[in-house]
């Protein structure tokens, strides 16, 4: 696998890895209080999180975090691996985003002030399906990463 390291991806990647790198960090450093607040908005969109203690909720999402906002800092990690990773990521805090109440003005997609802070991870989204696409150019050396187009071939 050769790695190319496209210009464009650069500054997105250091934005979105740094904020969650950040936010990872932060996790880390809860105290019992924010670990509840934080695991209580969790469970209220994923239900089966009630089981895990607050605690070590908020150290898991904090290393997770921290985890994929190294792999988008890391140069080092290709880019559809750190969008792939991104991807699964923002998809998880979207779902909170469209779960928890007072999120979204009613019958619609558009945030309430309290969800705005959220709303982010649709972008999150949009940059990680994009870091998808990486390395899929035309041209003959592309199609060994583009598998659709070596099957039109």
């Amino acid at each position: 696998m050769t790695m190319t390291f496209e210009p464009r991806d650069v500054a997105p990647r250091l934005a979105i890895g740094a904020f969650i790198l950040n936010s990872g960090l932060g996790k880390l450093k809860a105290d019992e209080e924010t670990a509840r607040a934080v695991h209580g908005m969790a469970c209220v969109a994923y239900p089966f999180l009630e089981k895990v203690e607050a605690g070590r909720f908020t150290r898991m999402l904090g290393w997770s975090e921290v985890t994929i906002g190294g792999a988008l800092l890391a140069p080092v990690v290709p880019t559809r691996l750190a969008g792939l990773a991104l991807t699964g990521f923002s998809s998880g805090l979207l779902g909170l985003y469209l779960r928890v109440p007072g999120m979204r003005e009613p019958g619609s997609l558009r945030p309430t002030q309290n969800g705005i802070p959220m709303a982010k991870d649709s972008w999150m989204l949009g940059v990680g399906l994009g870091f998808l696409t990486a390395g899929c150019h035309r041209g003959r050396r592309a199609s060994s990463r583009c598998p659709r187009r070596r099957a039109r071939r």
